[in-house]
C-alpha cells in the first residue's frame, strides 16, 4: 500500500502531460503510485502516459473508452487507488519539488487528519508566478488538526481539489464521488470540508497550476457554463439532508453569487446570446437558495453591486454599466492618439468596404516570412493546391524584388497595396509562415494556415520571454493576437507538435503531416539535381557541403564559425565554399576572398541549395531536420553550445543526440571529412535515429496532404510511407573520399561546400 495515489486525467494536454506526470515521478519522497486517466482524449496523451507507464512500474494507465469529463475521469482513477492518501493533479498543471515529503511530514506531525489544505501558485504563460492571494489562511499557527468550524476562512481559498490531500478511508466511508459537468469541484469541496472530523494546513506552495492562455475549459466558451447551477444544486442538496451543516448556508450562498459572477462576467465563458438567459436562471437560483441572514455576510460595495445585479437578473443594467466603462476607456485613448496618415486611413477605409462583400471560395492568397518569394512551406503547399485544386485561384503577396520568383499563374501583389487589402478581404484562405499577417481583421468563413520555420532547436515563442537576448523587440502581444487567427498549424513531428502547442497557446487545429517543402526531396529526379548543381557552378563528379551556421544572438555583431578559405585549402581543391549568408546580416555577408570560396547570399531557394549538396554542416540551424530526411550525411560544428544556450536555449542537446558526426573545432570538421567519418557507419547510424524521430512524416507528400484536408474536406488521407521504405532522390555527387589530406588528388574537380545562416 503506497503512501501516497496521485491521480492525473489527462485530456487534450498532450503539451504539458509529460512535465506534469515528470514531476510526480521525480519527486524525492519515492512511496506513492501515480494513476494517469486517459480521459478519451483525441491527441497524443494516451501515448504519452503508455510511455511512462512502460518505464516505471509505480504508474498505472487508465485509458477511459470515451471523454467522460474530469469528474467520471477523478471516480475512475479513485476507483483504482489503494493509497493512504488521494492527491489530485490535473494533467497541465505540476507539483514543485519535494512536495510529497512535505506532505508525509505534515500529514504525521498533525496526527493523520482527514484532509490536508496546501498553498499553489498560478504560473502564467508570460512566465511570470504569482502566489496564492489568501495565502494567510493556510497558516499553520494554532492547534492542529481542526475542524472547518475553527477556521472558516479555508472557503476563501480556491474550491479545487487538487490544492488537498484527502485520506482515502474517510472519502470512502463518506461515499464521496464527483459529478460530471464543468465545476465539479464545488460540490466535493464544500462537503468535504464540512464533514471532515480533522483538517490541518501547509504553508507550502505545492502545485503549480498552469494558466494556459488558451484550450483551458474555464476559457472554453460554451453552453456547458450553466452547469454550475446544477453543481450548486448539488451543494444545497447536500446540506439540506444534514441540518446540522445548514449553518454553512448564508456563507455558501455569499460563495454562489461570487461564483456566479465571474462565469457571466468572463467574456471567454458564455457564448454570444446567453448572458440573458444566464441572469435569468441566476435570479431564479439566487431565489430557491436564499436564507435569512445571506445578506447579512461582509462584502465589499463592489463586490455588492455585482451580487445584487446579478441576484435580481438585471441584465440590461449590468450591460450599460459595462458598455459606459469601456466607453470611457475607449474615449481615453482616441483623444491621446493623433489621426493616422490619410493613406492608411484610405486603404483601411478600403479594406472596411472589400470585408463587406462576400468571400471567395475559389481564392487562396499566400505569403512567407518577410514578404520574400515563392518558396519554402508555403510555396510548396501553393504548388499541391494548383495540382489537386486547380479552380482555386492563387496569389502570392511578395516585395517587388522577389516577384520573379513566383509561378507565372499566380497573382502577383505587393504588400500595403490596395489589391494586397482586396485580396487579404476576401480569400477564403491564407497561408504564411509568418508570426502575424499584418492588417488582417479575421472574417468568419476565413481559413488562416501556418507552416512555422522549421523544427524548433532554439527556443521560440513564449519561452523567449526569458531569452531577451533572443527576443530582441519582438511584440508578445502582437504575437499572441496573431496566433488567435490561427486555425491549422502544420508540424512536421511529435516534437514541434508539443513545443507549437505550448509556446504559441492557441485554438487552433495542429495537422501532424510532415513538412510540406521538403517534398521536393522524394519528388525530385536525378536530372534536376543535376541541373541545380550546374546552376550553381557545382563542378561534374564533386563533393558539395552546404554549410548552415545559425545566427548568434549573444553577439552584436555575427561573424563566421568557419574560416571557408581554411577550409578549403586544407581539403584541397575538390572542395569550394558556396558562402550563403542571411538576407539581413548583421555585419556584411560572408565575402568570398578568392574564387574558391563563392558569395551567393542572393539564392532564393535553401532547398534548391539542399537538393544540390552531397552532405550539410550545421551548428544549431532548423535546416539539419529538415536535411536529415534528404537521407543525407549530416555533420555537426559546436564550439560554443554553452553561450549559445544561454542566450537562445535549446529544447535538447544536439551533442546528445545528433544527425552524424560532431566535430568541436575547425580541424575537427576538416578531420572528420578528410578521413571520411563523415558517411561513415556510425554516422548512418546517427543520421537515421535522428531521421526516424524528426521526420517521421516527411515522405513527399506532406503538401498534399494539408490541401486534402483543409481545401477538399478529406479525413481519408494518403497514408505516410515508413522512414525505412523511403528513397529520396540521391546526390549525383557522391564520390569517394580519400582517407587522408596527402592522397587528395590535386587534378580532380573541384568540390562545394555552400554556407548560409539562415534556417
Amino acid at each position: 500500500m503506497p503512501r501516497f495515489s496521485v491521480i492525473v486525467p489527462a485530456y487534450q494536454v498532450q503539451a504539458y502531460l509529460h512535465e506534469c506526470l515528470e514531476s510526480v515521478l521525480s519527486q524525492s519522497y519515492p512511496d506513492l503510485e501515480l494513476i494517469a486517466v486517459d480521459d478519451g482524449s483525441p491527441d497524443a496523451c494516451g501515448a504519452v502516459i503508455d510511455e511512462f507507464a512502460a518505464r516505471d512500474p509505480r504508474v498505472r494507465a487508465v485509458h477511459l473508452p470515451r471523454n467522460a469529463g474530469l469528474g467520471p475521469a477523478r471516480n475512475a482513477g479513485m476507483e483504482r487507488a489503494s493509497g493512504d492518501y488521494l492527491v489530485f493533479l490535473d494533467g497541465d498543471d505540476t507539483l514543485t519539488p519535494d512536495t510529497l515529503l512535505a506532505l508525509a511530514d505534515r500529514l504525521k506531525e498533525t496526527g493523520e487528519p482527514d484532509v490536508l489544505v496546501y498553498d499553489y501558485a498560478r504560473t502564467h504563460w508570460s512566465g511570470e508566478t504569482v502566489r496564492n492571494r489568501v495565502a494567510a489562511e493556510l497558516t499553520e499557527d494554532g492547534p492542529a488538526p481542526f475542524r472547518l468550524e475553527d477556521r472558516p476562512g479555508l472557503l476563501n481559498l480556491l474550491m479545487v481539489a487538487w490544492n488537498k490531500a484527502y485520506r482515502r478511508e474517510f472519502v470512502e466511508r463518506a461515499g464521496f464521488t464527483f459529478p460530471p459537468g464543468y465545476y465539479e469541484d464545488a460540490p466535493w469541496t464544500y462537503p468535504v470540508l464540512m464533514t471532515a472530523e480533522s483538517i490541518a494546513t501547509l504553508d507550502r506552495v505545492c502545485v503549480h497550476y498552469r494558466q494556459r492562455r488558451a484550450g483551458g475549459i474555464l476559457r472554453t466558451v460554451s453552453e456547458r457554463h450553466f452547469d454550475v447551477f446544477d453543481q450548486y444544486d448539488r451543494v444545497f442538496a447536500f446540506l439540506d439532508e444534514r441540518p446540522a451543516l445548514r449553518h454553512w448556508r448564508p456563507v455558501l450562498f455569499r460563495r454562489m453569487l461570487d461564483h456566479l459572477v465571474t462565469v457571466y462576467a468572463r467574456r471567454d465563458r458564455l457564448p454570444r446570446g446567453s448572458r440573458a438567459a444566464f441572469l435569468r436562471r441566476a435570479r431564479a437560483h439566487c431565489r430557491r437558495h436564499r436564507v435569512p441572514g445571506a445578506s447579512g455576510v461582509s462584502v465589499s460595495a463592489r463586490a455588492r453591486i455585482h451580487h445584487t445585479l446579478v441576484r435580481l437578473g438585471l441584465h440590461r443594467t449590468y450591460r450599460a454599466l459595462r458598455l459606459a466603462a469601456v466607453l470611457r476607456r475607449r474615449w481615453a485613448r482616441i483623444t491621446g492618439r493623433w489621426p493616422r496618415a490619410l493613406r492608411g486611413a484610405v486603404l483601411r477605409l478600403h479594406y472596411r468596404f472589400q470585408r463587406l462583400l462576400p468571400l471567395r471560395a475559389d481564392r487562396a492568397l499566400f505569403a512567407a516570412h518577410g514578404d520574400r518569394g515563392h518558396g519554402g512551406d508555403p510555396g510548396a503547399l501553393e504548388s499541391a493546391l494548383r495540382e489537386l485544386a486547380p479552380h482555386v485561384r492563387t496569389a502570392w503577396v511578395a516585395r517587388p524584388e522577389h516577384h520573379h520568383t513566383l509561378p507565372p499563374t499566380a497573382r502577383r501583389l505587393v504588400p500595403g497595396t490596395a489589391a494586397h487589402f482586396s485580396a487579404l478581404a476576401r480569400s477564403a484562405y491564407l497561408v504564411t509562415d509568418a508570426d502575424t499577417v499584418p492588417g488582417l481583421v479575421k472574417r468568419k468563413g476565413q481559413v488562416l494556415v501556418q507552416t512555422r520555420r522549421g523544427t524548433p532547436l532554439g527556443h521560440e515563442g513564449l519561452d523567449l520571454l526569458e531569452r531577451p537576448a533572443a527576443a530582441r523587440d519582438t511584440d508578445f502581444a502582437r504575437f499572441l493576437a496573431g496566433v488567435d487567427q490561427w486555425d491549422y498549424v502544420v508540424s512536421a513531428n511529435r516534437h514541434s507538435t508539443l513545443t507549437w502547442e505550448r509556446v504559441c497557446p492557441g485554438r487552433y487545429t495542429t495537422l501532424e503531416y510532415g513538412r510540406p517543402r521538403t517534398d521536393r526531396f522524394h519528388t525530385a529526379t536525378g536530372a534536376d539535381v543535376a541541373r541545380l548543381r550546374e546552376s550553381l557552378g557545382v563542378p561534374e563528379g564533386s563533393v558539395a557541403i552546404l554549410y548552415a551556421p545559425a545566427r548568434r544572438d549573444y553577439r552584436r555583431t555575427q561573424r563566421r564559425p568557419l574560416d571557408p578559405e581554411r577550409v578549403v585549402r586544407r581539403l584541397g581543391p575538390r572542395f569550394v565554399v558556396l558562402s550563403l549568408a542571411d538576407r539581413h546580416p548583421y555585419g556584411g555577408p560572408l565575402e568570398a576572398a578568392s574564387d574558391r570560396v563563392l558569395d551567393v547570399t542572393g539564392h532564393p531557394d535553401v532547398t534548391a541549395l539542399c537538393l544540390a549538396s552531397d552532405a550539410l554542416v550545421t551548428d544549431y540551424s532548423p535546416l539539419m531536420f529538415d536535411y536529415a530526411g534528404l537521407d543525407r550525411p549530416v555533420v555537426l560544428h559546436i564550439d560554443d553550445w554553452e553561450a549559445y544556450e544561454a542566450a537562445r536555449g535549446a529544447y535538447f542537446d544536439p551533442r546528445a543526440f545528433p544527425p552524424g558526426p560532431v566535430a568541436g573545432g575547425e580541424d575537427e570538421l576538416i578531420d572528420v571529412f578528410a578521413s571520411g567519418h563523415w558517411r561513415g557507419a556510425r554516422s548512418t547510424r546517427l543520421r537515421a535515429d535522428f531521421r526516424a524521430r524528426f521526420c517521421p512524416h516527411d515522405d513527399g507528400r506532406a503538401a498534399e496532404r494539408v490541401v486534402r484536408r483543409v481545401v477538399l474536406g478529406e479525413t481519408d488521407l494518403p497514408p505516410v510511407v515508413p522512414v525505412e521504405g523511403r528513397r529520396p532522390v540521391p546526390p549525383t555527387g557522391a564520390v569517394s573520399v580519400p582517407s587522408s589530406l596527402t592522397t587528395v588528388p590535386q587534378q580532380q574537380p573541384a568540390g562545394v561546400l555552400a554556407v548560409t545562416d539562415r534556417g
